[in-house]
């Protein structure tokens, strides 16, 4: 297989963490690039020329971070990223996830080519908002709460998704102002899966 990706993209790191979590690491190239590049090699792949994309040993062409994982836990060894008794509570996870992802990158994105100005915008108030919103969520999430760490989707994308904001947006400080919720993330990310797929 092959996978797309870069190093600073909280979808990339994933699928990066799902590929060590299922074994499936050692059968995949990863194939670092630019998605906005025009002349990217990513955009013969794929017309929507975003990462993570993933080509299958068949050649089919998978993108989006989600889509990509499930397909991999179909494929891998090992414990179940969606575990058939949990399933609600990890799309819950999952989608929660997903959602402080993008306000989190598109945050970033959003002042890196207009500037922070554009945090004072409806679009950049509602982003920052739902950040807001959403660490008060997890923090008081029951799995967070009972300090369940299994690294199943629904935990590996918040896990992610709060690196990601450490990362690029450590004003939030999410670490100090909800201490159960820094205490749960750093039982997740414990293991080589996270260690060797750190942000750069």
């Amino acid at each position: 297989m092959q996978l797309y990706l870069n190093t600073s993209s909280p979808y990339a790191r994933v699928v990066r963490v799902c590929l060590y979590e299922k074994q499936l690491i050692e059968r995949t190239e990863l194939c670092w690039c630019d998605p906005w590049a025009a002349d990217s090699e990513l955009v013969q792949i794929t017309p929507l020329s975003r990462i993570p994309t993933l080509v299958t040993d068949e050649g089919d062409v998978i993108t989006e971070s989600l889509l990509i994982a499930h397909y991999l836990d179909a494929v891998g060894e090992g414990p179940s990223l969606m575990p058939s008794k949990a399933l609600a509570e990890t799309l819950v996870l999952a989608g929660l996830g997903q959602g402080l992802m993008d306000a989190a990158f598109n945050v970033v994105i959003g002042r890196k080519y207009a500037g922070n100005e554009v945090d004072t915008t409806l679009l950049g108030q509602r982003r920052l908002k739902a950040i807001e919103r959403t660490l008060i969520t997890l923090n008081a999430h029951p799995s967070v709460l009972a300090g369940s760490a299994q690294r199943t989707l629904g935990a590996i994308t918040v896990a992610v998704a709060l690196a990601y904001i450490s990362f690029r947006l450590p004003a939030f400080d999410w670490q100090n102002r909800y201490p159960t919720l820094h205490a749960w993330q750093a039982k997740v990310v414990e293991g080589e899966s996270f260690a060797l797929t750190e942000f750069e």
